[in-house]
Parts: structure tokens; C-alpha cells; sequence
């Protein structure tokens, strides 16, 4: 099974085609587990999650018919282990990443059990950034430099902390839209992470045993040190 990483911005009927892979995955261990419909856990920590976490639900079901398992809160609450027991697939939506990650904290054991036993891993947005060992929050600023486009009322640190740890390189979101590949290379030639993934909206990586795959319309950048300095280089559809 894979980790099917969207950069966001993909929940209408039209971006189906980014979420067709993981559900075939979770209908084929559904079918395994003897189960007519697939179970899906759909969490939503978002500060709209009330609406949100129905549109993620809504986008999956044009892949097929599911038993959707949902979990919708605010961000800073917490995830319960039980919304991902017994599950074919697990699919956590986007928000404020620091609470995201936070909401996820009980969790992230089982999460990366039940996704080393074969539970194919959706992650949108936040979802996608914290499934990463090291998660990257939201600053815009290393050693008090600004190194990105950012909130005049939230000029932040880029902090890393500790994600699922699904994949071994960090991940960014919205990187093309929101002009964040500048935050991912000051990240690495600084030392703050070794290496970076940065996915563009409408845009899935499918990591899994035969590589990476890209899916949708943008790109996903790769940002990795070298004895020079950086080196940036993009993986498209």
C-alpha cells in the first residue's frame, strides 16, 4: 500500500482522479477484509471542519462508495484511536498545521502501524505536510530572516517537529500558489531539514514500493543539498 500526498486545493467533483489510487487501494484491502464497502477514516481538524470535513467525504465518494468513518473537530482537539481501528484507509484533511499535528499526537503510533500493515494513507494539505518524520509548521522566517512570502500578523519561526514519520523527507503544501519553494531551500542550505518534497495544489505524490508517482496538474519540487549548495529539480505527472 502507498502514501498519497495532495498539496491542497483539490475538493471539488473534478479533482477525482487525484484520489482514485488511494481508494482502490482501500476498496482492495476492503475486499480483502471480506467488506462489500470499503471503511475509510476521514478526519478533519479544521477551523471550518463542520463543512470540511463533508467535502472531503464528497470528493472520495466520486471514486467510489465507501463507509466513511468521520471525525470533524477544531483544531487543537484530539484525535480519538479509535476513528482509525478497523479501517481500509485513512484520509486526514488540511487546516492549520500546528494544530493539525497536534490533533494527530494520540494517534500517531497507531497511524503508523496500521499504515505499515497495509492501510493506504491520504494526507491533504496539513494532512500531507505532518506525515513527514520531521513536519514543518507554517513560519515564513529561519533565524529571524524572512525567507518566504508571509502573515504580517503571524511572522513566525519555521519550526520542525516530530509528524507521522511515513515518509523520510519533509513536506510542503500550496508550494507554487503560496511561493514557498523560497522557504524550502533556505530550510535546507541552513540545516534545518536535510532534504524537501514540496507539493503544488491539484497535485498528488503517490509515494510507495515502485517509487514516486505524481498525479494532477502542478508539479512536486525537490529540494536536496549538495557539496555546492542546493539543488532544486521537479517531478511532474
Amino acid at each position: 500500500m502507498s502514501v498519497h500526498l495532495v498539496g491542497g486545493g483539490a475538493l471539488s467533483p473534478a479533482d477525482a482522479p487525484l484520489y482514485a489510487p488511494f481508494f482502490a487501494e482501500a476498496a482492495a484491502r476492503g475486499r480483502a477484509a471480506g467488506r462489500a464497502l470499503p471503511r475509510i477514516a476521514v478526519i478533519s481538524l479544521h477551523p471550518e471542519s463542520a463543512s470540511r470535513a463533508p467535502e472531503l467525504v464528497e470528493v472520495l465518494s466520486t471514486a467510489g462508495s465507501f463507509d466513511a468513518v468521520v471525525t470533524a473537530a477544531v483544531g487543537g482537539d484530539v484525535v480519538e484511536r479509535s476513528a482509525v481501528a478497523d479501517v481500509d484507509g485513512i484520509a486526514v484533511g488540511g487546516g492549520v498545521v500546528e494544530e493539525v499535528r497536534a490533533g494527530r499526537e494520540p494517534v500517531l503510533g497507531e497511524l503508523r502501524r496500521q499504515v505499515a500493515s497495509g492501510v493506504p494513507y491520504l494526507g491533504i494539505s496539513a494532512g500531507a505536510m505532518i506525515a513527514a518524520e520531521g513536519s514543518l509548521g507554517g513560519g515564513s522566517r529561519i533565524d529571524d530572516v524572512t525567507v518566504a512570502p508571509e502573515d504580517p500578523e503571524d511572522p513566525a519561526e519555521l519550526v520542525v517537529e516530530g509528524g507521522i514519520g511515513l515518509v523520510d523527507v519533509a513536506v510542503d503544501a500550496h508550494v507554487a500558489q503560496r511561493g514557498t519553494l523560497s522557504r524550502l531551500v533556505a530550510a535546507v542550505e541552513s540545516g534545518l531539514i536535510e532534504s524537501a518534497l514540496g507539493i503544488d495544489e491539484r497535485t498528488a505524490l503517490i509515494v510507495g514500493e515502485g517509487g514516486l508517482r505524481v498525479v494532477g496538474s502542478g508539479s512536486v519540487w525537490r529540494v536536496l543539498s549538495t557539496d555546492g549548495g542546493v539543488l532544486v529539480s521537479t517531478l511532474g505527472a
